[in-house]
């Protein structure tokens, strides 16, 4: 199988000897479930986008520290991308920005959250009836966002919720899967960004997040494995 990576932002660059590019982090998540996929990367971010919606098997989009509702062209472009892969009922996934997006470019709202900051291991629950790829009614990832997704898209379907964030993961049709946290993201990686974004985030979130590392555990090759069973359905 052949993932298209619609890559819309950079790690710092100090961060990226240990952890890679957000593209490096999504391959090796992948790969250790299964060695056999390969990959294209477009920095969508750089205005890089694919010729066609063909020039992959599924694509996934990644997280941004840029707001879906940003007057940016990229933006738009990738929004332009979504609504043919859409109509073309080709395979995308969405992950946190990418998440976003979707609901954005689909037809949903998005926007920042009165709860604030989400971050550090978030529990969401899980609607087996409306995923059926899901292998247990609770699941926990990673996080790092202040914008959510308001309202789905017409046609999307719930899958996964919090009491911090409401649409915490949606389907749309066979083709369109998303998640508000991070597969991607390991322990370290998320405290990296909380350090760094300690101010921005508040004290008592940044206190509350590193505090989840005791009590919860990350699923991303869980999540991941789900992912990898939609796109080859």
């Amino acid at each position: 199988m052949h993932i298209g990576i619609l890559r819309t932002d950079s790690v710092r660059p100090e961060w990226v000897p240990t952890y890679g590019e957000y593209p490096d982090m999504f391959e090796r998540l992948l790969l250790a479930e299964d060695d056999a996929l390969t990959f294209t990367t477009w920095n969508v971010e750089a205005g890089e986008l694919p010729e066609s919606v063909e020039a992959a098997d599924g694509f996934l989009i990644t997280g941004s520290k840029s707001s879906v509702y940003d007057d940016k062209d990229w933006i738009r472009a990738l929004e332009g991308f979504v609504r043919e892969c859409h109509a073309a009922r080709r395979k995308v996934i969405g992950i946190c920005f990418g998440h976003q997006l979707v609901a954005q470019a689909l037809g949903g709202t998005v926007g920042k959250s009165d709860k604030g900051w989400g971050v550090g291991v978030n529990c969401y629950n899980v609607d087996q009836a409306a995923f059926d790829l899901a292998d247990g009614d609770q699941f926990c990832l990673l996080a790092s966002h202040q914008d959510q997704v308001m309202a789905m898209p017409p046609g999307a379907q719930q899958i996964a919720t919090s009491d911090h964030c409401e649409v915490a993961g949606m389907t749309l049709g066979d083709h369109i899967l998303t998640f508000q946290g991070h597969p991607e993201f390991v322990p370290d990686y998320s405290r990296e960004i909380m350090n760094f974004r300690h101010d921005m985030i508040g004290v008592e979130r940044v206190a509350e997040g590193m505090a989840s590392f005791e009590s919860r555990q990350h699923e991303g090759d869980r999540v991941a494995r789900w992912m990898l069973a939609f796109l080859s359905r």
